[in-house]
């Protein structure tokens, strides 16, 4: 019978065979004894085997633990008397494995460090999880960094490799979408969007020159595209078909999620050029006859991403010449000023027709043109104005500021003027 019971595995909680005992103090604050075995604590830890070999060392070893961890330093225990291959489907959770952790860290026992670290590497964690392992691993040191690896920040090549990849399937510039496309194609510009984004942290990526030469290819690409499907609706043969305003519509959309990261990158400079080299060709198309009673949807769009451009260079964000700026303007502010009462009659005769300029829009545009006009030479203003005037429709946008500014500096100026004619009557002459 004592032969057979030397050979027999040791077994935690065994009176008969135990030498050891582990006193804890239990969630209820009392003192729980675990009767163990030295060879096994000796063996798989190394706080066991300096406290065992001490020469005032007893057959009962205390342990402080708080009632927080005290199910943690019981799991451990279980572990020490656990096939190491069986350790990974002993955790069970984050919230476990991570407390195992720590004890095991605590008492040297590197077998069960390392199935604890093994394991929390591999599952995946909620925003919670993250956050108490990053908490912990600040505390554990070194020897967690493997769990970290998947947080860890990224190697700048790599980082742009994913931009760049993710910019060209936002843009479809790497070919055809796949049947989950839409999709993908929609996250892909909302993470393009986050890795620009400056807030309290810095950017995700940094825009160097190959990341604005695939950035201005993908733009041009985008308004050749834009410009090729909105030609094809005059041969087209059933303009009132939803699907071929949609697939306009979509490119059009592209066109104007570009207008909002290209700032963030100082490259709307580029988008303002092609917009204003564009526009006559996008404007005849859009006022064709053939399009008078249809595609509502894409002459509001029309103008919202009109507004951004307006906003860009009104506001000074975007420089170019004078000459420049008066063709965006001329050619822009009638379709503007013809379509909004369109709009609204629309509207007036469809109580679920969509397609209306709402108060935030025609305000933003409103003073994008104020401000856009009274940066143009005067000479230009007073035609723009006066064509203003004349217009039957005069209501929007309403530039009576920039027309009384106008009054102001001419008179001003002429002010100015007569003084300087005066002062160099009186001057005299010199040799």
């Amino acid at each position: 019978m004592e032969a057979t019971r030397e050979h027999e595995p040791c077994r935690l909680g065994d009176r008969v065979t135990s030498d050891v005992r582990l006193c804890l103090l239990n969630n209820e604050g009392r003192s729980e004894f675990f009767y163990c075995h030295s060879s096994i604590l000796t063996e798989k830890s190394k706080f066991f085997a300096e406290k065992l070999s001490s020469p005032v060392s007893t057959t009962c070893i205390e342990i402080n633990c708080s009632k927080l961890d005290y199910d943690h330093h019981v799991k451990l225990l279980e572990l020490l008397y656990s096939p190491c291959q069986s350790h990974l489907g002993f955790y069970g959770s984050v919230k476990s494995a991570l407390g195992i952790l720590q004890v095991a860290i605590a008492f040297h026992c590197e077998e069960i460090t390392h199935s604890c670290i093994q394991y929390l590497e591999a599952i995946p964690w909620d925003d919670k999880e993250e956050e108490e392992i990053m908490e912990a691993a600040s505390k554990l040191g070194p020897v967690t960094m493997p769990i970290l690896a998947r947080i860890q920040p990224v190697d700048f090549t790599v980082t742009k490799s994913v931009f760049v990849s993710a910019f060209r399937f936002a843009t479809s510039t790497g070919g055809p979408c796949p049947p989950f496309g839409e999709e993908l194609k929609s996250s892909a510009q909302e993470q393009i969007e986050f890795m620009l984004r400056e807030d309290e942290d810095t950017p995700l990526i940094t825009v160097d020159d190959e990341v604005k030469s695939v950035v201005k290819k993908g733009l041009s690409f985008m308004f050749s595209s834009f410009e090729s499907k909105l030609s094809s609706l005059l041969n087209a043969s059933d303009l009132a078909s939803d699907t071929a305003e949609v697939d306009i519509l979509q490119g059009l959309s592209d066109l104007d999620w570009m207008s909002n990261i290209l700032p963030k990158m100082e490259l709307m400079k580029d988008f303002v050029s092609t917009w204003a080299e564009t526009s006559e060709n996008i404007l005849g198309i859009v006022e064709d006859q053939k399009l008078k009673s249809v595609m509502w949807g894409l002459k509001l769009k029309l103008i919202e991403v009109c507004g951004k451009v307006l906003e860009a260079v009104g506001y000074g964000n975007v420089i170019l010449p004078a000459v420049f700026r008066v063709q965006i303007l001329k050619l822009w502010l009638p379709y503007i000023r013809k379509m909004k009462p369109l709009l609204d009659l629309k509207s007036d005769e469809e109580a679920s027709f969509p397609y209306k300029m709402d108060e935030d829009l025609c305000q933003s545009i409103e003073g994008a043109i104020v401000s856009f006009i009274l940066a143009l030479p005067s000479n230009d203003q007073a035609d723009i104005l006066a064509d203003w005037m004349k217009a039957e429709q005069a209501k929007f946008p309403d530039l009576t500021e920039a027309f009384e500014v106008w009054c102001y500096r001419t008179k001003s100026a002429k002010r100015r003027l007569t003084e300087a004619v005066d002062e160099g009557d009186n001057a005299p002459i010199s040799l």
